[in-house]
């Protein structure tokens, strides 16, 4: 099944920053992986209990997962896209439940939530990738 070039485009794009993010935490400290954890906590409040250093194991793999699936070609294009959306959608999730990340009105950034907010464009392809219908050939009849 061939993928669109416009949907390898962002699949690619996308795909390498998330692994490359990933690769990033394989072998996060535990001060980081808790701060990780905490952030996580707030819109995931069954986290609390976990393990800091389990939390970013399994981060670091999530994210190695939704990057290879955006990557690997065979995946149809719809599928990679529900991915990237539970995805992008639970960072976002975060940042909104996440106080210290927002301005007083709960939605424009604050300067420690702009790396995170930034994230909103991954929903965007997701939606891009889950949407895009193939392009049908139709043939207009003009009236005799």
């Amino acid at each position: 099944m061939p993928i669109n070039l416009s949907h390898a485009a962002m699949r690619l794009a996308t795909g390498a920053f998330i692994l490359n993010s990933g690769i990033g935490k394989l072998h996060l400290d535990h001060d980081n992986a808790e701060g990780l954890k905490s952030m996580a906590a707030n819109a995931f409040p069954a986290l609390k209990n976990m393990e800091a250093d389990q939390f970013g194991k399994l981060l670091s793999l999530g994210e190695i997962s939704v990057g290879a699936a955006l990557l690997t070609p065979f995946i149809p294009s719809r599928l990679a896209g529900l991915v990237l959306a539970g995805f992008s959608a639970s960072l976002l999730r975060m940042y909104f439940k996440t106080p210290a990340l927002t301005e007083a009105d709960g939605i424009r950034p604050s300067q420690a939530g702009t790396p995170v907010s930034k994230d909103v464009w991954m929903l965007g392809i997701a939606a891009a990738l889950i949407l895009d219908r193939k392009h049908k050939t139709t043939s207009v009849s003009t009236p005799a």
